[in-house]
């Protein structure tokens, strides 16, 4: 009789078991599917390289925001102050202004753009005439494709006095410079985003729109179901874990507004109104060379970020039981 040392299936099963083994066949298993799919992980290398040198390489200057930074003497040797800048940011005065234009301009632009590129959605997919709805569609994206600098431009043309839209406000007996105005400011700029943004948003639902069951709708007709009937029982319920998703994932953007538009199209005339916290990392940073409290400024502005989606996403989670994570 063979001693089990001798036995070669025990002997194969004792180097099955052996972990050097495993991880030589998990080598060996990676290896292979790099040489078979070479080609994907090469489309692949871009944007890991993008995420690395754009998204996590910068996260190191993080530190700026508790050192009195100083570009001669680099980050590792600026001299360290802690909490101070985030004390100064929260003792000045712009604190309670830049939190509360930050707050209501989002919070106008939700309330405005976000609903309306649900209902444009609705609306198109009621249009039978299919080559009258791809006009429409093809229509409805190109303003999102439109250099910032040519649609600040044209807002400007359109709002200031003498423009279009000044014009028609003097009309009706309002401001004739409306672009220099801090009262109509905010609405200057949600408009804007709703116009350019209307199409794009509009896509993920027309999406969603599509992979709702004809044969619902069928049988609603069958049963007497109207148009209306069927948006509310049939449609909305049916792209209502879409919405959530993108609700989530604006609440995350809620203190991140726009600020490239606001910095083309804004003056000190409308500070009051329309200076929010990224623009006021801008200035700082940028037009100050204050790097260190500018960082600290946006370092609030992302951590107040991702508290907000965390909210939203837990919410979202316990009502609707649709979420990210």
């Amino acid at each position: 009789m063979r001693s089990p040392s001798e036995n070669p299936s025990i002997r194969k099963g004792v180097c099955l078991m052996n972990p050097s083994s495993r991880e030589t066949g998990f080598g060996l298993r990676v290896k292979r599917d790099l040489r078979q799919n070479w080609q994907v992980y090469l489309i692949l290398l871009p944007p890991v390289l993008w995420f690395l040198v754009f998204c996590y390489l910068p996260m190191g200057g993080v530190l700026m925001a508790f050192e009195n930074y100083k570009f001669g003497r680099g980050l590792l040797g600026s001299q360290w102050v802690g909490l101070k800048n985030f004390s100064d940011f929260f003792g000045s005065y712009y604190f309670g202004r830049l939190l509360r234009n930050t707050l209501v301009l989002s919070l106008y632009d939700l309330c405005v753009s976000f609903p309306a590129s649900i209902l444009f959605a609705l609306l198109l997919n009621e249009v039978r005439n299919k080559r009258f709805k791809k006009t429409v569609q093809t229509v409805s994206y190109l303003p999102y494709f439109i250099s910032m600098v040519v649609v600040c431009g044209l807002v400007k043309t359109f709002t200031e006095n003498g423009g279009a839209i000044a014009m028609v406000s003097q009309a009706l007996g309002g401001p004739s410079e409306l672009i220099s105005n801090a009262g109509a400011f905010r609405s200057i700029v949600v408009g804007s985003n709703a116009w350019q943004n209307l199409g794009y948003g509009a896509i993920i639902y027309i999406a969603a729109l599509a992979g709702i069951d004809q044969e619902l709708y069928e049988a609603a007709r069958i049963d007497g179901a109207g148009r209306w009937k069927q948006t509310l029982y049939i449609t909305l319920p049916g792209i209502v874990s879409t919405i959530m998703i993108m609700l989530i994932m604006r609440m995350g953007q809620l203190m991140t507004v726009n600020y490239q538009k606001i910095i083309l199209l804004y003056s000190p005339a409308v500070y009051e109104t329309g200076d929010v916290i990224s623009t006021f990392v801008y200035r700082k940073g940028l037009l100050e060379s204050n790097y260190s409290y500018a960082a600290a400024v946006d370092l609030f502005n992302s951590v107040i970020n991702t508290l907000i989606l965390l909210c939203a996403n837990k919410l979202s989670r316990k009502y609707t039981e649709t979420s990210l994570f």
